[in-house]
């Protein structure tokens, strides 16, 4: 006898419409070879936020690492590069901890099953270009893997729906902030070589016609500081380990 479907399922299009959806970052500019990774998204949380931030992750962080070094105090740069680096860093711990607290719940409630996902999975060989786009890659990928678990815990009552939604809600938005603090970082350093091309245009003669000179180390840094901590949001809302004017020396304001 023929088995008989009670529900009509996805077979790719809820793939096909977050792929649709989703602006295509111009990579064109980007000359650096990439490992490719076989990579595979489940959650509806992990495709959209690898969908949406791996590729501008990437973008700024290439540029900070790449372009802005061809310009830029190499010291400075690889300031930058801590800062990101760092973040990440605290995002992964946090992670790891999320996965260790769920796998306790399983255990003091008797859970031996995780919900799965009836869509299918995303995937995809991704192009990665530098060690950091590989930990970021990894971060999205433990995302991907919390998602059900959380949801497992929100099917046997284990904690409040509003509890559950609202630990879902901090791990993406601090995903999320990686990426943006990658394109804030290239958006300063790219404004400081501007700064520098401009400088270089007239010959330094800006402070003898008493025209506007290029803004102090000091100036630069302490906004970098204030706007760094102001993206890097941690796990409970606020950053547990505020990033240092040495952390941030040399990166331009916007």
């Amino acid at each position: 006898m023929a088995a008989i479907e009670v529900v009509q399922l996805d077979h790719g299009g809820v793939n096909a419409r977050i792929l649709a959806r989703e602006n295509k970052a111009d990579f064109r500019r980007v000359e650096a070879a990439s490992l490719k990774i076989p990579s595979r998204f489940a959650s509806p949380d992990g495709k959209r936020a690898f969908v949406r931030y791996f590729n501008t992750f990437q973008l700024g962080s290439h540029f900070v690492s790449v372009i802005a070094r061809t310009r830029l105090d190499p010291a400075k740069v690889a300031e930058a590069e801590s800062v990101l680096r760092t973040q990440m860093e605290q995002l992964a711990e946090d992670m790891d901890q999320a996965f260790d607290m769920a796998e306790a719940k399983f255990k003091a409630h008797g859970i031996t099953v995780s919900a799965t996902y009836d869509t299918v999975p995303m995937a995809l060989d991704v192009g990665v270009l530098s060690s950091s786009g590989r930990r970021y890659l990894e971060i999205l990928g433990k995302l991907d893997q919390l998602m059900p678990l959380l949801q497992t815990l929100e099917i046997h009552e284990v904690g409040t729906a509003e509890e559950i939604d609202r630990d879902r809600a901090r791990l993406k938005r601090r995903v999320r902030d990686v990426a943006n603090t990658a394109r804030h970082l290239a958006s300063r350093l790219r404004r400081q070589m501007n700064a520098l091309d401009a400088w270089d245009s007239t010959g330094g003669r800006n402070a003898q016609e008493g025209a506007d000179v290029p803004p102090s180390a000091e100036t630069q840094t302490a906004a970098s500081v204030a706007e760094v901590n102001a993206v890097g949001v941690a796990l409970n809302g606020a950053t547990p380990h505020p990033v240092t004017a040495a952390a941030t020396d040399g990166v331009a304001t916007p």
